[in-house]
């Protein structure tokens, strides 16, 4: 399990957004110290690499799938730290996906804030994102100051409008390196609830100037002039890719071996997956890891 979370949660369970809190994992339950100096020592001179989930998601399962996802990373010398925060749905995703997104926003200028105040001494930035965890990550480097390095981010599943990086957070998206991007056409979640937390989508055709459609199952609009956004995002409709496929709700029982690319399409499992990784649950979370693992070189 990485050693270190940063969490805008008030409650375990639901709840609102609060101040940026250090959730340091090696430590006892109930001990009452200060985690921030032994943070901000770990950090120091380090390149950090930030991970954060999505909506219906409470602090356990945040802890759980991102500390899976993250143990199977193969990320150099880099600090990878967890981001925490309330995208609990308390009514049904189709319903509460707009409110979901203000707590998304409310966190990344929170964890800006506090990344501008206590991460100086970091080398530089990295981030990954499931789901509406996209726009934690984009309000974030929104309020970086000027002075910070975001090396490289990677968008998965992104439950956010296609044109977030020319167009909402186009600012946000010029700080940034190099963009990776996953996107499936057969992450059903995305066709369905994303258009209803949209409220012209139910009413404007595809096609329309003012139809988007979610970043995480159709890719990015075209062009994204001026920004680094790597080529390939659309994974191939053999693999499957549901919504939930991305981060792992077990423990992953091997790493995906090689280098990792998407294919143009390809087999399923991919050629050359471990006998541990055969089940779906296993590969595909542990393909995406790889995937990241790659994309970070």
């Amino acid at each position: 399990m990485p050693r270190w979370f940063v969490s805008t949660r008030v409650h375990s369970v639901g709840g609102p957004v609060g101040p940026v809190e250090i959730l340091d994992t090696d430590r006892p339950a109930g001990y009452q110290g200060d985690p921030e100096p032994d943070l901000l020592a770990a950090i120091r001179g380090h390149e950090i690499f930030f991970v954060t989930h999505g909506f219906e998601v409470n602090q356990m399962q945040g802890i759980n799938n991102l500390s899976y996802w993250i143990n199977n990373l193969q990320i150099g010398n880099a600090v990878p730290i967890g981001m925490l925060w309330p995208g609990d749905c308390i009514l049904p995703i189709f319903v509460d996906y707009i409110a979901e997104g203000r707590e998304a926003i409310q966190s990344g200028r929170l964890f800006a804030d506090f990344l501008n105040t206590k991460f100086t001494g970091a080398a530089s930035l990295c981030f990954a994102s499931h789901s509406l965890g996209a726009r934690v990550v984009l309000q974030t480097i929104a309020g970086l100051s000027a002075d910070v390095t975001v090396r490289r981010v990677l968008l998965m599943a992104g439950a956010i409008d296609n044109d977030c990086l020319t167009g909402e957070y186009s600012a946000a998206a010029k700080k940034i390196g190099e963009i990776s991007i996953l996107a499936s056409t057969k992450d059903d979640v995305l066709a369905l609830a994303f258009p209803l937390g949209n409220p012209l989508q139910g009413i404007i055709d595809r096609g329309h100037p003012y139809y988007h459609a979610a970043l995480g199952r159709e890719g990015p609009t075209q062009p994204c002039q001026g920004l680094c956004v790597h080529p390939n995002w659309q994974i191939p409709t053999t693999f499957g890719y549901g919504h939930h496929d991305y981060l792992p709700g077990e423990k992953l029982l091997a790493d995906f071996p090689g280098s990792v690319d998407i294919p143009i399409d390809g087999q399923s499992p991919p050629i050359g997956t471990p006998q541990e990784l055969d089940d779906p649950k296993q590969w595909k979370p542990a393909w995406s890891a790889a995937f990241a693992s790659t994309r970070y070189k």
